[in-house]
């Protein structure tokens, strides 16, 4: 039986359920259709949609087991999900690991930030610390490992890479991803709403900048 693009469906406590699919492109393909769904009143009362790497949680359901059979039936194709909106992130590209990252790509230093910049991004879901954002779109060939030793605090707004993705540490924490620049904005301001400046969804592209600190 073919079972490309079946949604398996996990209980998770009393109030959430835990969708797992095959592939990113079919979770933001999924999420887009909850998000739709949700719209029109077919999920009831579900207090969060939470896509991750290759799962997305409703989370906040009062009675889950009312949603297992209609979820269970469903399947995606991950097809290219609905454009959200486009935001331009200004970076300064002097990161520590810029000229480690251009080695790895085989190319320059200028290469390496124009191959980085020429993306436009997706945020895939966010997590790790309020404000971090899963960006995908860099190609395949061009995902990196993380450092062997992480860093003990990495200064916020730092753009890095790690394996495919490509995120932006909304304040100073320990990482390992690779650092290749900066930016001034702020990712995360609790006065602000939403919080959060990169939303599951958004379109992101890195404009580089000449701004000396």
């Amino acid at each position: 039986m073919d079972r490309r693009g079946e949604v398996a469906v996990h209980p998770v406590g009393d109030h959430a359920l835990l969708l797992e699919v095959d592939s990113g492109a079919q979770v933001a393909a999924l999420y887009a259709r909850l998000l739709a769904e949700r719209a029109r009143g077919g999920l009831g009362e579900v207090a969060e949609i939470v896509p991750a790497a290759r799962t997305v949680l409703l989370d906040g359901l009062p009675r889950p087991t009312d949603l297992v059979g209609e979820l269970a039936g469903w399947r995606v194709a991950g097809d290219a999900p609905p454009e959200g909106p486009l935001i331009s992130i200004p970076t300064v590209y002097d990161g520590a690991d810029l000229a480690v990252v251009a080695a790895h790509w085989g190319v320059s230093v200028e290469e390496a930030v124009a191959l980085h910049s020429g993306v436009e991004y997706r945020v895939a879901f966010c997590g790790f610390a309020p404000g971090f954002g899963y960006l995908t779109g860099l190609p395949a060939d061009r995902a990196v490992p993380r450092r062997a030793t992480p860093r003990p605090s990495v200064p916020a707004g730092a753009v890095a890479v790690a394996g495919e993705y490509t995120g932006i540490y909304p304040r100073s924490s320990p990482g390992g991803w690779q650092l290749l620049g900066r930016t001034d904005l702020m990712l995360w301001d609790a006065e602000r709403e939403p919080p959060a400046l990169l939303t599951p969804g958004m379109r992101v592209r890195f404009v580089p900048a000449s701004v000396e600190r």
